[in-house]
């Protein structure tokens, strides 16, 4: 497998992912920066696109989504709740959206998909080997927002839950926006995920 972070344009620099398989095919997770910047690596690789996966919905994470799937015939995934079809969630279908612990297999590539809802109803994250995709749920040492259409009760639910999930403390927190993290350091450090398990969050 190799693996490229591709920061997506200001003023969100959306923290987007390139991942291609052994037998050279390719994921991408929160499909949000230009399509040549995706294209110049596929090229460069000799890689076939296959598979889109979103974190959530927002625009800022979606936004050559449409654009790949068209030119590629990959397989999108996005949760149902965040297919509006609007300003805020551009998305109005996808091909698929991700059951509960599912896995989304894409050669040697597994991605585990969790729902977290709260900063978007569909929002989830996914883990791949050494790798977990959190989209805007979780943040190096935050989370996202949930003053947008979203619900502090529903991340508040989300943060105990994916603090009890069979994640390998070393495995890396790739977030949607900001720096990496460990899910070790994030378990330990973190002021939300540390009050959501006290029973007494507040955001």
């Amino acid at each position: 497998m190799q693996a490229f972070h591709i920061p997506a344009p200001p003023p969100y620099y959306t923290n987007t992912f390139l991942l291609i398989s052994d037998a050279g095919h390719a994921v991408i997770i929160d499909p949000a920066a230009d399509v040549q910047n995706y294209e110049q690596i596929l090229q460069e690789h000799n890689a076939v696109l296959t598979t889109l996966l979103c974190t959530h919905g927002h625009f800022d994470h979606v936004g050559s989504a449409e654009a790949l799937r068209r030119k590629y015939h990959a397989v999108l995934y996005c949760e149902e709740d965040d297919l509006a079809g609007d300003k805020m969630y551009p998305l109005s279908e996808a091909d698929h959206g991700y059951a509960e612990g599912q896995t989304v297999t894409v050669d040697e590539l597994q991605f585990t998909a969790w729902h977290t809802p709260g900063h978007t109803p569909g929002s989830v994250v996914l883990l791949c080997g050494e790798y977990l995709f959190c989209g805007d749920t979780l943040f190096a040492g935050s989370i996202g927002r949930t003053d947008l259409e979203s619900s502090s009760d529903a991340m508040n639910a989300s943060l105990r839950k994916l603090a009890k999930l069979p994640i390998p403390r070393e495995t890396q927190v790739l977030p949607g926006h900001g720096e990496f993290s460990t899910f070790g350091d994030e378990l330990d450090n973190n002021y939300f995920i540390r009050s959501a398990l006290r029973g007494n969050a507040d955001f």
